[in-house]
């Protein structure tokens, strides 16, 4: 089998499975470990996965990106343990923005329900799993409605979020890392990340660890433009503290 090939059979399983394991891949191709090895050095080198101890996952591109079905299976303990330490920072916000994907779909249903809430989201599963909080108004964002993630976007959903001051946005990223900032493949999306910063007094992050240090194709944010960080314990301290020197607070969790 040509090395090519063998790449790309290798990122095809990656983008797939949501992660390639080095010995099963290895089995699979009838080739040496060191040969996979190999071709992931190869692979993440151009940015298309990034590699971890035994394996390696896909990095999210232009013209690749993972569905909102795929992320509700990936990760779930995680991103449950970021949802709840995320909702403690509310403060004292009356008005909150919620991103589209499935990390801040989980902050928005373990916000307080005890108290008067408004949450702006362009997240179709976010609205109608807040809607039936009688304490929590919802406006949801107009827009072109994105099959991967049901989520608006597009000029309908800036122009709502252009005219409003929002206490605190809770953002997502695909990929997020010191040199680049926060990155996501589509421009589209992009600009509503954006739109929603420049409205927030405050903004936090939520993310798994397997996020950081991966560059995305759209730039929406600087990491310095956040107050805080929330991910898993998976993230190295040392790394933690790299990102907290650039101004936000960096809870592992």
């Amino acid at each position: 089998m040509r090395a090519d090939e063998r790449k790309r059979r290798i990122l095809a399983r990656a983008r797939a499975d949501g992660r390639v394991d080095v010995a099963e891949i290895a089995v699979e191709l009838r080739v040496a470990q060191e040969t996979v090895r190999r071709d992931l050095r190869a692979l993440d080198e151009h940015g298309l996965v990034r590699r971890t101890h035994g394996g390696a996952f896909p990095v999210e591109s232009a013209g690749y990106e993972t569905g909102l079905k795929f992320r509700t299976h990936s990760m779930v303990p995680e991103k449950r343990r970021i949802a709840r330490a995320a909702a403690e920072r509310l403060g004292d916000a009356e008005t909150v923005f919620i991103d589209e994907g499935h990390t801040p779909q989980l902050v928005a249903e373990s916000l307080p329900t005890g108290r008067p809430l408004t949450v702006v989201t362009a997240s179709l599963p976010t609205a109608a799993a807040l809607s039936e909080v009688p304490s929590t108004t919802v406006l949801l964002l107009g827009g072109r409605v994105r099959g991967l993630t049901l989520a608006a976007v597009d000029h309908w959903a800036i122009r709502m979020l252009a005219d409003m001051v929002i206490d605190l946005a809770y953002l997502g990223a695909n990929g997020i890392s010191r040199e680049q900032g926060l990155t996501t493949p589509d421009p589209a999306v992009g600009a509503v990340k954006a739109q929603a910063l420049a409205s927030a007094r405050r903004r936090i992050f939520v993310g798994v660890h397997s996020r950081f240090g991966v560059s995305s194709f759209h730039r929406f944010a600087r990491v310095a433009d956040l107050e805080a960080i929330v991910t898993d314990s998976a993230l190295p301290a040392a790394e933690a503290h790299r990102y907290s020197l650039l101004g936000p607070k960096v809870f592992r969790v």
